[in-house]
């Protein structure tokens, strides 16, 4: 539960930050923290990195 509430926030404070410092470069900052806690998500498997990431799209089809 803790992972959706975090990006929540992050979101909404990256475009408030972003409106008010008209800066579009913050509107970059949920998509970093959703790429870091995927990589840290893969990182948790107990298997090597590159098997890890086989195995996951190894499962489509």
């Amino acid at each position: 539960m803790f992972i959706p509430i975090f990006l929540a926030v992050v979101t909404i404070l990256s475009v408030i930050f972003a409106l008010r410092k008209k800066r579009p470069l913050f509107l970059a900052l949920p998509l970093v923290a959703m790429i870091t806690i995927a990589f840290i998500k893969i990182m948790s498997v107990p298997l090597p990195f590159w098997e890890t990431v086989q195995f996951i799209f190894n499962l489509r089809g």
